[in-house]
C-alpha cells in the first residue's frame, strides 16, 4: 500500500529486541520537504527508529512508509528514495574525496557524467573543491562528517535521515554542519530526518518530537513548545530541595527538580523572579534564563 501525499508516515511502529521494548507505537505523517526532528537522550529509540524506516531492521509490529512506499514489503524503493548518514562514518579511508563519491554514485546506479557533475556541486556546496585528491583520513573530523553528508545525497535522495550527524564534533564544526544542511535543504528541497540529543541543534526544524522510553510524549513547532513553557525558567541551586520546592509551590508552582537544582516556570515578563537574598542560606544560587527545548524535553519528560 503506497501513501503518496506523505513523505514519511507511521502507524503503531514497533520495535522489541526479546523482552526489551525500544519503541513503543509511534506515530508520524511529514509532509515532503519537512525538517523534522526526532529528539530525545541516548537509549530513547531514536536510531531504532531510522533503522527501521530505512528498511535496516524490520519492525515487530505497526507500518510505516516513505516516500510512498512501504518499509516492509518495498524495500528496494524506500532504499532507492532516501539517503542515510549513520552516526559512524561510511567512508573508505583510504581513498579519496573524489573516489569516496564516485563509489557512491556507481553503488547507486549513476552515470559517470552524472557522478562528475553532481561531485563537483557537492564539492563546491561543502567547501571540499580543493581536498578532492585528498585521503579521507588526512581530513578533519568536520570535513570528513561533511563528506560522509554528500556521499549520503549525490543520488538526489526524496529523503536524507541523519542519525546524530554531529555527534562527536566541536561547536564550529557542529555549526558549519548545519549551514552545510541548510544549503542542501535550499539547493534540493528534499526532506530531512534528524535525530539528535543536542536539542539545541534543532530549533529550526519544522516540528520536532520528543522521544522518551520508545514513546513520543510531545510534538510541535520547536519554537512554540518553548513559548508554551513560559517566558522564563527560575533555577534555584540548593541542598534543602523538598523544602524550597514546597515553600516556593505557592508563588511559583511545581518544581522540576534536576540534581540539585530546582527549576520553576515563570509565565508573565514581569513577575518578581525571586532572588537569592530573599532565600538567604537555603539557596547557593538564584538565576533567571529564557526557556529553550532542553528545558521542554525536563518538563514533559519528568
Amino acid at each position: 500500500m503506497n501513501r503518496p501525499a506523505l513523505a514519511i508516515s507511521a502507524e503503531r511502529l514497533t520495535k522489541r529486541y526479546g523482552e526489551t521494548l525500544a519503541v513503543a507505537g509511534v506515530d508520524l505523517a511529514i509532509a515532503p520537504g519537512r525538517f523534522f526532528g526526532l529528539l530525545g537522550p541516548n537509549g530513547a529509540g531514536k536510531t531504532s527508529t531510522i533503522h527501521m524506516l530505512s528498511t535496516l531492521i524490520r519492525p515487530t509490529s505497526g507500518a510505516a512508509w516513505v516516500a510512498g512506499s512501504a518499509v516492509s514489503t518495498q524495500q528496494l524503493a524506500v532504499r532507492r528514495a532516501i539517503g542515510v548518514v549513520f552516526q559512524d562514518p561510511a567512508l573508505d579511508r583510504t581513498l579519496t574525496v573524489a573516489e569516496n563519491l564516485r563509489f557512491a554514485g556507481l553503488l547507486n546506479s549513476l552515470s559517470r557524467a552524472a557522478i562528475r557533475e553532481r561531485s563537483a556541486e557537492l564539492l563546491e556546496l561543502f567547501g571540499l573543491s580543493e581536498r578532492r585528491d585528498v585521503p579521507v583520513a588526512a581530513l578533519s573530523g568536520g570535513m570528513r562528517r561533511a563528506l560522509d553528508i554528500a556521499r549520503g545525497v549525490i543520488h538526489r535522495p526524496q529523503v536524507l535521515f541523519l542519525d546524530e550527524p554531529t555527534i562527536g564534533l566541536d561547536v564550529p564544526n557542529r555549526r558549519a554542519i548545519w549551514r552545510h544542511i541548510g544549503r542542501l535543504r535550499s539547493e534540493l528541497g528534499i526532506t530531512v530526518f534528524l535525530t539528535t540529543h543536542y536539542l539545541e541543534e534543532a530549533i529550526d526544524c519544522d516540528e520536532v518530537a520528543f522521544l522518551s522510553s520508545g514513546r513520543i510524549v510531545r510534538s510541535g513547532s520547536p519554537r512554540a513548545l518553548v513559548e508554551q513553557l513560559g517566558t522564563h525558567i527560575i533555577e534555584v541551586e540548593t541542598d534543602r530541595r523538598a523544602e524550597l520546592a514546597e515553600q516556593l509551590a505557592p508563588r511559583l508552582g511545581e518544581a522540576l527538580i534536576d540534581g540539585d537544582c530546582l527549576h520553576f516556570r515563570c509565565h508573565s515578563a514581569t513577575a518578581d523572579l525571586l532572588s537569592q537574598a530573599e532565600l538567604g542560606s537555603k539557596a547557593r544560587a538564584v538565576r533567571w534564563r529564557r526557556p529553550n527545548l532542553n528545558d521542554v524535553f525536563l518538563w514533559v519528560t519528568r
